[in-house]
């Protein structure tokens, strides 16, 4: 964060968030400002998923965007997400990867002043303006969780 001039400092917590929920938990807020970075593979392209909340992400959007079939899309395992990323799942920052990722950002992480993201770590999240994860992500705007218009 500090190489790229991002604002926030990580918060390290006591115990495991992993989950949105007991994420939200440890820091007193809704799980809709619990902010998750999930790694897909897009027909073996490693393509990066920010959204919040506990909303599943809708497959067919990122198959709809990256030109392939819904069955083509699937999460990646944990394996995949520790190389393309640097992080293990659970605790991937929607930022500062290993690898520079095509990102999509959900409009609805842009509801709330305030957001929590992963840290890095399993017991560590990072509070940010969600107008950063924008800038520094350089994610696509894409609405995540609703089906594709055909």
């Amino acid at each position: 964060m500090q190489r790229q001039g991002i604002p926030g400092e990580i918060v390290y917590l006591e115990a495991p968030t992993p989950t949105v929920q007991t994420a939200a938990e440890a820091v007193g807020v809704g799980p809709e400002q619990i902010v998750k970075s999930l790694l897909f593979l897009a027909k073996d392209e490693a393509v990066l998923a920010i959204t919040c909340g506990t909303l599943p992400v809708e497959r067919r959007v990122i198959a709809a965007r990256f030109g392939v079939g819904r069955k083509k899309v699937k999460l990646a395992d944990a394996e995949t997400v520790l190389a393309a990323t640097g992080y293990a799942v659970g605790s991937v920052p929607p930022f500062g990867h290993r690898k520079s990722l095509p990102s999509m950002l959900d409009p609805r992480v842009l509801e709330h002043e305030e957001i929590y993201a992963g840290g890095g770590g399993g017991n560590a999240l990072v509070p940010l303006n969600p107008q950063d994860i924008l800038k520094f992500s350089m994610a696509e705007l894409v609405d995540l969780h609703s089906p594709p218009e055909i």
